[in-house]
This record gives C-alpha cells, structure tokens and sequence, in this order.
C-alpha cells in the first residue's frame, strides 16, 4: 500500500536516486501537458499507475523518459508515487466542442463489422477504467490517447493482457483513432454521483 504523503515528496523533488520531480512533466495536480505528449495522472488508479511504472522498470513498457525514471524507483517509493497521483481529483476541462459521433459509437457500442468491441466493455462505464488492467479514458488527452493507440498498432507498446489493445488498435482506421481519442477527451474525468445522468 502507498503512501501518498510519501510519494507527494518524490512528485515534488524526486528522490536521491535518479527520479527527477514528476511534476515538472506531469504537474504538482497530475494534468499532464497535452502539448508535450504528457498523460493526466489525476484519479487513474492506484494499481493501474503501479502497474505501468513496474513495466516502465522491467522494460515491458518502453519510453525513453519513463524507463530510467521507473528504475530508479524503488518498489515502495513507486507505490508511493501512485498513491499520491491517484488521491488526486482529476479537473473536468471536457473540451465544449461536440465529439465527433463515429467516437461516440465506437465508445460505446464498438464497430462489429470490423470485430472492434466497445471501448467501454473494457474500460468501464464511461470509460473511467476498470482496475488494475484498464485505465480510465473519460477526460485524458485525445493526442495522448491516440498516441497510445497508434504505439499498440505499431507494436511499440505491448504491456497488455493477452494482447488485447494491439488486435484493437490494428483494427481501427486513423479517422477511427482520432474520433475516439477525441471522444474520450471530451468526457468528464470525474464518474457522476450515482444515480446522476451520464
């Protein structure tokens, strides 16, 4: 379990060890930096952020910023990490422009005509994410997100379960890509009270 206290300090300042200060890419809130290519970190998961910097770390996921960043973590300090950007609450900025309606469809009810399931089978209601494997879309970065989904097609990314994401994105078209990725963008980071209309 993380402390997330603990890991504010290493989002700060880094530690002694080799991890530079992740706010200076992802920010102190966890919002990233859409222009840099940077992901929202605020509210995914504990486990699912864990997750992937224990990839980053044994080099089954690969970037060149992450993966020595990751290394230099150590195990207690990466769930630290985690715990620190998942307590964070995600700003709802949906972009006020509608989404294109083919991301809608795709979201929500899939493209079986091409064997492509709904975004939202896997990564939940809304597309807030379904721990530890599938992280909530709903009000990440559409270019981070199709920089995701163009990583699986080509095969530069492949920390998945069964190989699922990489089968998806080979199927998806780059109008199909975007429109998603722009869909998702557009939708509240933050899951509605219960019972509230989505």
């Amino acid at each position: 379990m993380g402390n997330a206290d603990a890991g504010k300090r290493i989002v700060m300042q880094g530690n002694d060890q080799g991890t530079t200060a992740c706010v200076s890419c992802h920010g102190a809130d966890g919002e990233g930096n859409p222009a840099a290519g940077f992901p929202r970190l605020a509210g995914l998961s504990d486990k699912y952020l864990s997750k992937q910097l224990r990839d980053y770390r044994q080099g089954t996921r690969s970037n060149p910023v992450m993966q020595p960043i990751a290394a230099a973590l150590e195990q207690q300090q990466l769930l630290d990490v985690a715990a620190y950007y998942a307590g964070q609450v995600p700003t709802n900025t949906a972009d006020d422009a509608a989404p294109p309606d083919g991301g809608r469809k795709l979201a929500l009810r899939g493209d079986w005509d091409n064997t492509i399931p709904a975004c939202v089978s896997c990564h939940g209601p809304g597309g807030h994410g379904v721990d530890p494997y599938f992280p909530a879309l709903a009000g990440q970065h559409a270019s981070y997100i199709q920089s995701q989904l163009e990583a699986w097609r080509k095969g530069s990314r492949h920390n998945d379960t069964n190989d699922l994401m990489r089968v998806v994105a080979e199927r998806l078209s780059q109008t199909q890509i975007q429109a998603v990725s722009e869909y998702f963008a557009a939708q509240p980071a933050v899951k509605p009270a219960p019972g509230a209309e989505q």
